[in-house]
């Protein structure tokens, strides 16, 4: 066991590197309610499952790169290409006006989450005890959540009172911000290498940590469904008479901060592969809630059920990724679960959107499909070997 740490994770380090994170998530995810309707005004309503599956394809194609790159040349440059991304496309949605431009800037602006979160995610267990990794990942994701929920809510705001223009730029501002704030923070990759281009060449054995697949098969198939939510949700929610889109993604994200102030530490105290499994079912039984929802209330509860469960999931199967990997390639590590989350999320939107088609009879049934293959992950975890349950590789070097 690893023993107990008095190390103060709560310092100016960590509680920047928060802060820089969750104004980069309110920078994208302010945009996310307000895509399916600036598509179809361009004309492109039947490719509205691409709006998240083309982000989570260069997301998760950057990820090996990025991996790579937060191992090598430092977590802090890595931080500071991913916001840059947001500000460039956040200026160019006004210009590229096409449905085939809208599309492009989606593809790049994939390459931001494809490099920010894993160098953050490194960084985090750099500064931490391992064990309290669960409680820093916790808390960490507080400041990204928390941007996931202000962010929807604060862009429909915008939009409604200004234009979506207004809103691009202002996305811009918010990354902007949050790169000033990683530049000043100090590197924890003790030898560092100078960026040249055969840094950019990968070897298959690099793609891929395999010491974290466990955690990166339960990622794939639990976000499969919020692919699904950020596809419907904005259609679902008009249908049910919610008139800010993004008054969902609100909810179920509050939700989500509340519950890491309870059970931040519990993974830590009990075990990931416990804490996940509860998770997982939490998960399937607010998917099926929002598949049946009638009203306005109803889908507001599921949101919030939603949020719990993803709020304990997260920062366990974090903190499981950094049990499973070598120090030395934790970078690669932590890209290597993002790949996987990456896929959830984009593969969940393609389906998503491909079977909608802007029919909305047929949303209730892709939501219990989501919550099938969250089912899937649970039982994946219950047919696990309990050796890869708590293994730390720090344990045993």
């Amino acid at each position: 066991m690893v023993p107990k740490q008095t190390h103060p994770i709560y310092n100016l380090q960590f509680s920047l590197l928060c802060l820089s994170s969750l104004l980069f998530s309110s920078s994208f995810n302010m945009l996310i309610p307000e895509l399916p309707a600036y598509l179809t005004s361009l004309g492109g309503s039947e490719y509205k499952g691409l709006i998240i599956a083309l982000f989570t394809l260069t997301a998760g194609i950057a990820r090996p790169f990025s991996g790579k790159l937060t191992d090598t040349i430092g977590r802090v440059p890595v931080m500071a290409i991913g916001s840059i991304v947001c500000v460039i496309c956040g200026f160019l949605y006004p210009v590229l006006t096409s449905i085939s431009g809208f599309l492009f800037l989606r593809l790049l602006h994939g390459f931001s989450t494809g490099f920010k979160p894993t160098a953050t995610s490194a960084y985090v267990a750099d500064i931490v005890p391992a064990g309290r990794w669960g409680e820093a990942m916790g808390i960490h994701g507080l400041a990204f959540s928390t941007g996931m929920a202000v962010g929807p809510a604060i862009g429909s705001a915008i939009t409604s009172s200004y234009s979506i223009d207004v809103l691009f730029y202002f996305s811009s501002v918010l990354a902007l911000l949050s790169i000033l704030i990683v530049l000043n923070m100090k590197e924890t990759v003790k030898v560092k290498q100078k960026f040249s281009l055969s840094l950019l060449k990968i070897l298959p054995k690099e793609i891929i940590e395999w010491q974290v697949l466990p955690s990166a098969i339960v990622t794939l198939l639990s976000y499969m469904s919020y692919g699904t939510i950020l596809t419907l949700i904005p259609d679902w929610s008009a249908h049910l008479g919610i008139t800010n889109k993004g008054l969902f993604f609100m909810t179920f994200t509050i939700a989500s901060i509340l519950i890491r102030f309870v059970t931040g530490k519990s993974s830590d105290k009990y075990g990931r592969v416990v804490i996940i499994k509860i998770s997982l079912i939490v998960i399937c039984i607010s998917l099926v809630m929002i598949g049946i929802a009638d009203s306005v209330f109803t889908l507001l509860c599921a949101s919030a059920l939603f949020g719990a469960g993803t709020g304990v999931l997260s920062p366990a199967n974090n903190a499981w990724t950094a049990d499973l990997s070598h120090p030395d390639r934790r970078g690669r590590a932590v890209s290597t679960m993002y790949i996987a989350l990456e896929a959830g999320i984009g593969l969940g939107a393609l389906f998503a959107g491909w079977i909608f088609q802007d029919v909305i009879s047929r949303v209730p049934s892709l939501f219990y499909i989501s919550a099938g293959t969250a089912l899937a992950a649970f039982i994946y975890l219950h047919f696990l070997p309990e050796s890869k349950h708590t293994y730390r590789v720090s344990e045993v070097l």
